[in-house]
């Protein structure tokens, strides 16, 4: 009995000294970017978080030729909250060559077996 009740101290101290620590709220800021003209992969972001509250926007070039930018708010109160633009006009892809005479919607996959063989 006098090793339950030590035990049940012992925890009981362990609760209020762990949910007696107390953190500061985090602050950092970071940003990157890629520029890579050889496989045309552009991209940046950027991000800080003061206290409880993170603000960012990211960027990127679409492969229609669009960019999209997304700007971001997130916080205890609020919620995640962001804005997507997207500048400029998409361009669809030239076709080449000589279409089979299928139809445009038609389809004409073989056989798939999902994991089965």
């Amino acid at each position: 009995m006098n090793g339950t009740v030590v035990f049940a101290l012992l925890a009981a101290t362990v609760i209020v000294a762990v949910s007696a620590t107390h953190h500061e709220p985090a602050h950092y800021h970071f940003s990157y970017g890629v520029h890579d003209p050889h496989t045309k992969d552009h991209k940046s972001q950027h991000e800080e978080r003061n206290g409880h509250v993170v603000k960012g926007a990211y960027s990127l070039d679409e492969p229609d030729g669009t960019k999209r930018i997304v700007e971001y708010v997130a916080g205890p109160h609020t919620g995640f909250q962001a804005v997507v633009k997207r500048l400029g006009h998409a361009h669809h892809p030239a076709h080449y060559g000589h279409h089979g005479g299928f139809g445009g919607a038609e389809s004409h996959v073989g056989a798939t077996h999902w994991g089965h063989f």
